[in-house]
């Protein structure tokens, strides 16, 4: 089969166009053929920064593994054996992902990133390009769940500082909410001394429950059965202390039913959000979907920066516990239909229409059940 004469590797399948590709720094020769330098023993990639070498002592290869079965080094400068999108950036996310998961210290980062041959900067880049997550957070969420396992084994919290990553105690409780959702006292406990007031309620799309922690509101039920929505409170919050609605609570129940009412009006209560790190990135990209517009989930994986999580994102848009707040119900299938809604698709389809109405006023239909 010839090959095409418009294709990169037909533009560079001779000395003469690869040596001119080197002096150009063509970017379309990266990942085309390497080139490597007699004198030094390294080989490089055609856009390399580094000094141009004379032409005398050069010689062209197909791939980097070629070069190095010549006896070649790559070079540390521009890094010729690593793909955006090869095989290469694959093997080196999951074998850092492991070495997190040991040990999830933020500051062995850079160690990291000099046993792959990179600078800190790229390993983020590159980490971020394949997972979709930063990799701070991805290193906090490890941290997270290094902390609990430690805490529940019976640990003191100073030692589970230490094991978890922590350089010092203080440090640990200094970000136990954005961890645990607690101090690291109560959830060793198992959690008894957080308070979560509740209250159930009615509205046009049938029963609802609003709880809320001392940080905000934490879940947003809607269904038929008020029993269910409560079961479904106490199965996520097992050894919390659930306490009844009092008059200041109602303030809030009030606001979360209007919203319902009319999403229009949004939320400007704070929310007790709890989830993984991957969670929180889908939930707070939902929170900016605008009143009365739909992404797919396609579209929302794009603006997420990770085109082939679709699935995962769809996962998290499912896993959300605070109905209408974080507007999961925007999110629609790739042709425009409603796809599945934790609280039944004649709802989701009444918070639409909702939006989409140029009237601001709370409807007086209720769905189908």
């Amino acid at each position: 089969m010839s090959v095409n004469s418009s294709s990169p590797a037909a533009r560079f399948n001779t000395r003469a166009q690869r040596w001119q590709a080197i002096l150009n720094r063509d970017p379309a020769a990266d990942n085309q053929f390497v080139y490597a330098v007699k004198t030094t023993g390294i080989f490089c990639r055609p856009t390399c920064a580094a000094r141009r070498p004379l032409q005398k002592n050069i010689l062209d290869f197909d791939s980097p593994q070629a070069a190095r079965h010549a006896g070649f080094r790559p070079c540390k400068r521009c890094r010729p054996e690593l793909s955006d999108n090869g095989l290469a950036s694959a093997t080196i996310v999951t074998h850092l992902c492991r070495e997190i998961e040991q040990n999830s210290e933020v500051s062995r980062i850079p160690n990291l990133a000099d046993q792959f041959g990179l600078t800190p900067a790229r390993l983020r880049r590159l980490f971020k390009k394949q997972t979709g997550m930063t990799l701070k957070a991805y290193t906090l969420a490890q941290r997270a769940a290094r902390l609990q396992l430690q805490l529940q084994t019976g640990n003191s919290i100073s030692n589970a500082a230490s094991r978890s990553g922590f350089n010092s105690p203080s440090r640990l409780y200094s970000e136990s909410n954005q961890l645990l959702g607690m101090t690291p006292t109560r959830f060793r406990s198992g959690g008894p001394q957080t308070t979560i007031r509740f209250a159930l309620g009615s509205s046009t799309l049938g029963a609802i429950l609003v709880a809320a922690t001392d940080l905000g509101i934490c879940s947003i039920l809607l269904g038929d059965d008020p029993e269910i929505l409560l079961r479904d409170l106490q199965d996520r919050f097992p050894q919390a202390e659930l306490v009844g609605s009092d008059v200041s609570f109602q303030k809030h129940v009030a606001l979360v039913v209007g919203l319902v009412e009319n999403p229009k009006l949004g939320l400007e209560l704070p929310l007790d959000l709890r989830g993984t790190a991957f969670q929180l990135r889908v939930w707070n990209a939902l929170r900016k979907i605008p009143p009365g517009k739909t992404l797919t989930y396609t579209e929302l994986a794009r603006c997420l920066d990770i085109p082939r999580s679709v699935r995962a994102v769809a996962s998290a848009c499912a896993a959300n516990p605070l109905a209408v707040a974080v507007p999961c119900h925007r999110v629609v299938r790739l042709d425009g239909s409603l796809a599945g809604y934790r609280w039944g698709i004649d709802r989701k389809a009444e918070l639409l229409s909702r939006e989409q109405s140029p009237q601001a006023q709370s409807p007086s239909r209720s769905v189908k059940r």
